[in-house]
């Protein structure tokens, strides 16, 4: 007795049209709530910051830039936060201004400036939480870098779409 097999046709182009938009739907929403998570990790490491200590994350970050190493200057401080020159004055000048930061000015360029943590600034960072940087660089750091490389080209998609400023790449996420 020969068993009968069951064939199934192949659901019509309209059928799979509508099933590859619903599961692009469904993916766009898992997505989108994985950049909520991503945001709100975020957001509630640097309220926990200000919340202890009274300044923002960013100046958190610029502080222990500057414990690190002191005497840097203010364009190495850019590059290492990678931020804007401008970003980083600013954060310098409220950081002085709450006299947590001493500027100097040595040499013969009076424009270029040596800075060091006070120790006012000290005692901010010992009472702040870590990661001084922010959860979300530290959690970057730890991915390998093929998964890097595959959210590089990723994200670049993405911010196409989104016809973000280029500028907006060097704004400290806690300042968001």
């Amino acid at each position: 007795m020969a068993q009968s097999r069951k064939l199934t046709a192949p659901l019509p182009k309209v059928e799979l049209l509508r099933a590859s938009e619903e599961r692009k739907k469904v993916a766009s929403t898992q997505v989108l709530r994985k950049f909520r998570q991503v945001f709100n990790a975020v957001k509630s490491h640097f309220q926990q910051v200000e919340k202890k200590v009274g300044i923002g994350g960013a100046q958190i970050w610029a502080l222990s830039v500057v414990h690190n190493k002191p005497g840097i200057g203010m364009n190495d401080l850019a590059l290492a936060m990678d931020i804007h020159q401008t970003t980083a004055s600013n954060l310098v000048r409220s950081l002085v201004k709450q006299e947590m930061l001493l500027v100097e000015r040595k040499g013969p360029d009076k424009r270029s400036v040596q800075l060091y943590v006070l120790p006012s600034g000290q005692k901010i960072l010992l009472k702040a939480p870590g990661p001084f940087s922010g959860v979300l660089p530290e959690a970057l750091k730890q991915l390998d870098l093929a998964t890097l490389e595959r959210l590089d080209n990723d994200m670049e998609k993405l911010l196409k779409l989104l016809a973000v400023e280029e500028k907006a790449a060097q704004i400290p996420l806690s300042q968001l």
